[in-house]
């Protein structure tokens, strides 16, 4: 695997050569390893088909539908793939409400004054509460601590108790749909409970009761687990607001203390710039011979630290996404690297040996074969455990600045990052109208959110994300980018406003009157339901028309793991054109396959799209949007 199979990245191409001087085991390494033959993309034809399963002792069992083979129990293998596929949404819905769930836990800690945060938008905090129907006399600490109650209330609802957060922020045109379907959610924990059940053997083999059954875990995680998690975030940290960024693996400077927090969570991090940026610790650093410390943000943490806070020299930027990690860990740059509950690698002690950084779990959920020390966050210790943190830095510099030649000169550059609902609307002078009308006369042709991961399957890192983006940009189509592919466009240059000389007249023209990339920085993959929320505003503001009828669609050119394959399934549910990519492991089920590819159009409204080719993924998205825009009179 070389060049672009490795990624498009320059920075991530260079280390990539270190990784293979110094013979280290490496994730390029490992996807080729696991292929068939010379094709590093072909697996057994049964797993990639998704008709294996092994959840009992008669298995593992495999299916083949046109021969009507089935597993032991008599299961299709249309019913294996669905199965499969709800457990990994199970999965992805559960890591998604862990993250609510801490934020909701720093929220209550920290108006009760027991952590080194403050409401940063009082505002916002307010307009929730009456949003969702609660008081929002008295405080903030008042306000915040009902606003708890309410939504732990909600997450606790029986299944057959409708979610009073879906009801009240959910477009109603959509609850129309999912109550006619039976989809309509009660509270988080008991739809995981309701969809786990159903997948034990011998219980739900149906893989149309399946499907629905992952929707309607699809619509509870968006609503409750997305939306409260990501509001919660702006009220304690700010709402995102645009400004630039250093972007890329140029941020890292071996001659600094470079802490790293990583994963999904931002807390620890946040807390780790609050005090970096005193005096005294910068002068802690410089006495172990650093020229001072900075915090390097890093994966879906990072995107959380730099769509709301500005850079400075100790907020320094951001490396990129999670397929980077390797090649981030082999700069010889890193001092301390903190792991919270998303997107740390297994193999990382094996690099902190070789590149002399600290390796440290900030999360009961993660631990690592052979590293016992860790530091499980807790909001009420946010501030002694960050001290802990940036002293273990300190204290790891001169031994990794002694023993480990770094990587130099690699890239950097800046983006604009920090887009969300609130920040379009301000940059549109206060009302989506603009936006709107644009639309309207063609200006724009449509608006896509592209929510992704990163993979190596079929591509290098960000290859095809890159690809698709561009393609759209070029046909006037507006990107709201969020998740790991986010970290690809703004490392790839898309979110830089010199970026607007790719995109279509119509494009270039927006971008050049506010002063705005094509591809606009709008977060993580937790801001999925954000994005829904917007995109229910403009169905909203354009009239009440259905989400269906929209000049809109959802990309994820480079899905990767669990809480991709849910954020796809509530998309569908939503009535959203889907583009995935790669091919789901679900071609071994036809029947699953004409129902998401065909079927699901006259249940939901929803398409899912999949497609290998660029251009060819492009056309399809454009051919719906401009159909739907036919549709409107546009």
């Amino acid at each position: 695997m070389e060049n672009n199979r490795i990624s498009y990245h320059d920075s991530v191409r260079t280390l990539y050569e270190r990784l293979k001087k110094d013979g280290m085991n490496n994730m390029w390494q490992r996807y080729e390893a696991q292929g068939l033959g010379s094709d590093p993309d072909k697996r057994c034809p049964f797993c990639m088909g998704g008709v294996r399963c092994d959840l009992c002792s008669n298995g593992p069992c495999r299916a083949d539908v046109a021969k009507d083979k089935r597993g032991v129990c008599g299961i299709t293998g249309d019913g294996m793939a669905m199965r499969m596929m709800l457990l990994r949404n199970v999965m992805g819905a559960s890591t998604y409400h862990y993250h609510t769930e801490q934020t909701l836990k720093t929220l209550r800690a920290t108006v009760r004054q027991k952590t080194p945060f403050a409401i940063q938008e009082p505002e916002k905090l307010k307009a929730f509460a009456q949003r969702l129907g609660i008081n929002s006399t008295g405080s903030d600490a008042d306000i915040a601590l009902r606003l708890y109650d309410f939504a732990k209330k909600d997450f606790y609802r029986t299944q057959d108790e409708p979610s009073v957060l879906v009801d009240i922020l959910a477009p109603p045109e959509r609850k129309d749909v999912w109550k006619k379907l039976g989809i309509f959610p009660g509270g988080i924990y008991s739809e995981m409970m309701l969809a786990t059940s159903s997948c034990l053997t011998n219980v739900d083999g149906y893989y149309v009761s399946l499907a629905l059954k992952a929707m309607r875990l699809g619509i509870a995680m968006a609503y409750q687990s997305q939306i409260v998690n990501e509001f919660c975030q702006d009220i304690l940290y700010g709402i995102p607001r645009p400004h630039e960024m250093r972007v890329d693996l140029g941020v890292l400077d071996p001659d600094y203390v470079n802490v790293l927090p990583n994963g999904h969570e931002p807390f620890l991090g946040f807390a780790m710039v609050q005090l970096a940026r005193k005096s005294e610790w910068q002068k802690k650093a410089q006495a172990v011979g650093a020229k001072g410390l900075r915090i390097i943000a890093n994966i879906e943490t990072g995107q959380e630290m730099i769509q709301r806070w500005n850079m400075d020299d100790v907020f320094y930027g951001f490396t990129g996404n999670w397929i980077m990690q390797e090649a981030v860990l082999a700069s010889g740059c890193v001092d301390l690297f903190a792991a919270d509950m998303n997107c740390s690698m297994p193999v990382d002690p094996m690099y902190a040996e070789k590149y002399k950084f600290k390796l440290l779990s900030v999360s009961e959920l993660v631990a690592f074969e052979g590293v016992t020390d860790r530091l499980n966050y807790e909001p009420e210790r946010a501030a002694q455990q960050a001290a802990k943190l940036l002293e273990m830095a300190i204290d790891n510099f001169k031994t990794r600045r002694t023993s480990v030649e770094p990587v130099t000169g690699l890239p950097v550059q800046k983006a604009v990052v920090g887009f969300s609902t609130e920040s379009i609307v301000e940059a549109l002078g206060g009302t989506l109208e603009p936006l709107l009308a644009a639309i309207k006369d063609g200006t724009l042709r449509g608006v896509v959110g592209l929510v992704s991961c990163t993979s190596l399957r079929d591509s290098g890192q960000d290859v095809h994300s890159v690809a698709v983006a561009k393609e759209l940009i070029k046909r006037d189509i507006l990107i709201l980018s969020l998740g790991c592919g986010n970290g690809a466009m703004q490392v790839a240059g898309l979110c830089s406003p010199d970026a607007q000389e790719l995109a279509g007249p119509g494009l270039k023209k927006i971008c050049a009157a506010l002063s705005v990339p094509p591809v606009l920085s709008f977060g993580t993959c937790t801001d999925t339901g954000r994005l829904a929320d917007l995109v229910g505003a403009v169905a909203h503001a354009l009239g009440d028309v259905p989400v269906t009828d929209l000049p809109v669609a959802v990309a994820a050119p480079e899905y990767m793991e669990q809480k991709a394959t849910i954020d796809a399934i509530f998309a569908l549910a939503f009535g959203l054109y889907t583009y995935v990519n790669p091919v789901p492991p679900v071609t071994g089920a036809p029947n699953l396959v004409k129902l998401l590819l065909e079927g699901c159009k006259d249940v939901t409204g929803g398409l899912l799209s999949v497609e290998t080719d660029a251009v060819k993924a492009v056309d399809g998205i454009a051919a719906h949007i401009e159909a739907n825009r036919k549709k409107l009179g546009i």
